[in-house]
């Protein structure tokens, strides 16, 4: 069909080895970990030596220096292989840009280098019990006392959570300014009064940890404030967001053309009424449709993700890319739901766990709704 012109040799070079990796070091064990709730540290680590968590981290901090589009690479894969458990991209792409980007020399000198090697697995803390989208409406505070921030507050829905070393949490230090009083701080797990709460039981992503995060009295030095400044944190969120549903655009499309493909090998050999289901011209119909819908938004993601590699993908286009395409990978999981009939909803064929795992795609990042009014704003 359409060829796609931002990935050369060198790229799908990568490609194979991070599919060779995960089709050896992953799938296996898919099964096990959705028992566990999390997946296990061994590839993580293994992941780091070859260098595929944080590729675009500069060498000096432990990366290899490479383009987003290696990120993207991996992104697709995990996705074509059904291997939603793996939070590499939470990690590699929101959590340790975050501290490249307006981290001080010394936190950066100090955490990135271990996110890059799996020594440390990060996360990121804005949801709340009664705040979502919303991130101005968090409740949770850290105070000033003397050279440390008092922390206080719970988190839910947190990806990585349980296995999480550190985390970006989202915290209010002057609760009267609104957005002008968040800030975001560098919490390690281990320190005291900071809880891990519950691994919660979700709908799909069952070998993702996601859990609740409860900070008691949680004493935080005050180097430990991102970039040591202060009400900073709501424009610092608002800058990576983009960047954020880029990525979730990316998977979405990946699982698409995925569950495409897989539907497809099941049409052609699946027999109904003494002829392949493909036979029947509903299927062809229905095959054709999302083939068309799925080609369209690759080309769409792919424009964008060429923005990106030029600083110029904006929030606005952003926000209508993540609606369109999870909206999207939603109708198709559904469409190939059915056309695998009664064995699309067996456990044991990965549609079924494509399609339970589709459904947070237009939850997170900003629900759909969300993105649809800042769309609007736009105009």
């Amino acid at each position: 069909m359409i060829p796609r012109t931002l990935f050369d040799a060198d790229l799908e070079g990568f490609r194979d080895s991070v599919r060779r990796f995960l089709e050896q070091e992953a799938v296996p064990h898919r099964a096990q970990w959705e028992k566990d709730g999390q997946v296990s540290r061994e590839v993580w680590e293994k992941a780091g030596e070859l260098g595929f968590l944080c590729p675009t981290m500069p060498e000096e901090y432990g990366g290899v220096g490479a383009d987003f589009r290696y990120s993207a690479v991996i992104m697709e894969e995990l996705a074509r292989a059904g291997t939603s458990g793996i939070g590499w991209n939470l990690h590699s792409d929101i959590v340790a840009p975050y501290i490249l980007n307006y981290g001080a020399e010394d936190q950066k000198q100090n955490y990135l280098p271990k996110l890059a090697s799996g020594e440390m697995i990060g996360a990121i803390a804005m949801t709340e019990p009664g705040a979502g989208s919303d991130l101005q409406g968090v409740k949770s505070t850290a105070v000033k006392q003397g050279d440390h921030y008092v922390l206080n507050g719970s988190k839910t829905f947190i990806t990585n959570g349980q296995m999480a070393d550190l985390v970006i949490v989202v915290a209010k230090t002057d609760p009267k300014e609104g957005a002008k009083g968040i800030s975001l701080f560098l919490v390690e797990s281990a320190w005291e009064g900071f809880q891990k709460g519950t691994n919660l039981e979700k709908v799909g992503l069952k070998s993702q940890d996601t859990s609740e995060l409860f900070f008691q009295d949680v004493r935080i030095p005050e180097t430990h404030l991102l970039g040591r400044s202060e009400g900073q944190g709501f424009f610092q969120l608002m800058q990576e967001l983009p960047a954020e549903r880029l990525q979730v655009a990316l998977t979405a499309v990946a699982a698409a053309e995925a569950a495409w493909d897989w539907t497809l090998a099941y049409t052609k050999e699946r027999k109904a009424f003494g002829k392949p289901v493909m036979a029947f011209q509903n299927t062809r119909f229905k095959m054709a449709e999302m083939k068309a819908e799925i080609t369209a938004a690759r080309v769409f993601t792919d424009r964008c993700l060429e923005l990106h590699l030029e600083k110029k993908l904006d929030i606005p286009t952003a926000a209508m890319l993540k609606q369109h395409t999870t909206d999207l990978q939603c109708r198709v999981m559904d469409e190939c739901v059915q056309l695998h009939g009664g064995y699309g909803y067996m456990w044991e064929y990965p549609i079924a766990r494509a399609w339970a795992d589709s459904r947070v795609q237009r939850i997170y990042a900003g629900t759909n709704e969300i993105m649809k009014e800042i769309v609007a704003r736009s105009f």
